[in-house]
């Protein structure tokens, strides 16, 4: 492999200005994810008197202590529960990410339940339809910490009643999927959120504590005239002794979570090796990520100054360099596990998109996964490229992204723009995991682009009706694009409607990285016999 040669500067005026930006991005997510856990804090006391964690508590406890961690989606339904940025509380009400329990890798979901009782917020549907999907697709077990207050009928929607429904659907999937399903019912678990608890294959109530019941006391008393108090119709010792829909009863929540645990221990489950691979760091610092990137997407940067900071030895091996040169393919490790890059350092041209092509088709061949470092304004347009085959090229490029075999993980460093995103392994395409550096933009194209194209267009509709433009409703109107623009592409908008799985530190890359590429691995590696685990409920 060759290394890459450092030509950043970290004493230059710009490399300071993207560093200071890129910090108080990182400032402000930090800061939205604290008010968060603020918000839930707030019930402590509440909760603590009648004897119940705080469900970041009971996600700590269901943990291995020290065991790595990515949480998902933070910043999930950001302005959607409330238009005031001051006041908008993020997450979707849901704690969700990728941990291990007693030594197994798994996808561990919690109601947040010190957050509106745990009531569904914006956007906390999608969150959880996508980390079940990421548990589906990389193989893992699923715990879930269920307290919840279920739909906020304030906020009641006919299409989140329907789509809610692959919750539960996605919950038999992954039991038929031969993926065990452990459910902490920790408190309420009421309607249709009943199927919450009832789909899974170990079920955990809590003495005094569970509900779980199709209707509750005042429903059914409206329904049927029938009287019956909450632990008649629902608590866990009726369910445990009588109902059979418990498995195992809990004196309180630090037993449920223990029993949680021991539950995981029990199963005949791969658990990753902790020998160290071998590996070297790479050669420069990581911190010099953050000066890196500008600010301002239009400014050109050399996209191999971040692979250098990300890869083992700052080793990168690539492919045809002379050819297409704005985009960037190669090989390099992270921490000793193989990978494919494609970046760009610029548009995405015909000799680039074909180059990016080859190099998709090349690692599926050996079973590489790759690796999207997103960095361009989409595709080039303009007379020469639409002769050179650019939609022809460039669509070769989006059915290698479609049809690859290997997993794909995609992370928005900058801009990503047009159909670049969609060459560049965007959402829509299902990389395995997506994530965004603080400072990427997404959107169809720049604000001032979107706003001077509906001007030409106005003005040429004027021209044909024959009745002149007026000037000031034309930049009113190029005013308004920009603003609808440039306030849905950053990461706190995107991010706010899970179209990604979280945004990260670049700090942070490399180590992110270096736990999904483990988690795509092993999750490849389960053979099809062995998931064929299910358990039928009595």
């Amino acid at each position: 492999m060759s290394t890459i040669e450092n030509t950043i500067s970290s004493g230059s005026a710009a490399y300071h200005a993207n560093r200071d930006g890129m910090l108080a991005l990182i400032d402000r997510m930090r800061a939205l994810e604290e008010r968060t856990r603020a918000a839930s804090a707030a019930a402590k006391d509440r909760f603590h008197k009648r004897g119940q964690l705080l469900p970041r508590e009971r996600v700590a406890l269901v943990l291995d202590p020290g065991a790595p961690f990515i949480e998902l989606s933070t910043l999930a339904g950001y302005m959607f529960d409330v238009p005031d940025a001051s006041k908008s509380v993020p997450g979707g009400g849901v704690i969700a990410g990728i941990g291990f329990v007693s030594g197994i890798r798994c996808m561990v979901s919690a109601n947040d339940a010190g957050i509106d009782a745990g009531a569904l917020q914006p956007y906390g549907l999608d969150k959880t339809l996508r980390v079940q999907e990421l548990a589906l697709e990389n193989k893992l077990p699923y715990v879930q910490l269920v307290e919840s207050a279920g739909a906020n009928l304030l906020r009641y929607r006919v299409e989140d009643f329907v789509r809610g429904g692959n919750i539960f659907r996605n919950l038999a999937r992954l039991s038929a999927a031969g993926l065990p399903v452990v459910t902490v019912t920790h408190g309420s678990s009421t309607a249709g959120g009943a199927y919450q608890t009832g789909l899974s294959d170990y079920i955990v109530m809590v003495r005094g504590r569970t509900r779980a019941f199709l209707a509750g006391p005042p429903l059914l008393k409206a329904a049927t005239g029938e009287v019956a108090s909450e632990e008649e119709l629902g608590g866990a010792e009726m369910h445990t002794q009588i109902s059979g829909l418990g498995d195992y009863l809990a004196e309180d929540d630090r037993d449920a979570l223990r029993i949680a645990r021991e539950i995981m221990a029990a199963l005949e489950w791969e658990r990753p090796g902790r020998a160290a691979p071998q590996f070297k760091l790479p050669r420069y610092d990581q911190d010099e990520l953050l000066g890196i990137m500008p600010m301002d997407h239009k400014r050109s940067v050399d996209m191999k100054q971040v692979i250098a900071r990300i890869v083992d030895d700052s080793d990168f091996t690539e492919m045809a360099s002379n050819y297409g040169p704005a985009t960037v393919c190669g090989h390099a490790r992270i921490e000793g596990q193989a990978i494919g890059i494609i970046t760009n350092n610029g548009p995405l041209d015909p000799a680039g998109a074909n180059k990016a092509t080859h190099f998709i088709h090349a690692c599926c061949q050996t079973r590489t996964p790759l690796l999207y470092l997103n960095n361009t304004t989409g595709y080039m347009v303009g007379k020469a490229y639409e002769e050179a085959g650019m939609i022809k090229h460039g669509s070769k490029m989006i059915q290698a992204v479609t049809s690859a075999t290997v997993p794909q993980i995609t992370i928005y460093c900058g801009a990503s723009f047009g159909a670049g995103n969609y060459g560049m392994c965007g959402r829509g395409f299902h990389p395995r995991f997506c994530f965004a550096w603080p400072n990427a933009k997404t959107a169809v194209m720049g604000g001032e682009q979107a706003a001077e194209t509906m001007a030409i267009v106005t003005e040429a509709a004027a021209a044909r009706r024959g009745k002149p433009i007026e000037k000031e409703k034309l930049e009113a109107m190029k005013a308004q694009i920009v603003g609808v623009f440039d306030g849905q592409m950053d990461v706190f908008s995107t991010s706010a409607r899970v179209l990604d799985d979280g945004v990260i530190d670049p700090r942070d890359t490399r180590a992110v990285l270096s736990e999904v590429l483990a988690i795509c691995r092993e999750g490849d590696a389960r053979s099809p016999q062995r998931m064929q685990f299910s358990v039928a409920r009595p």
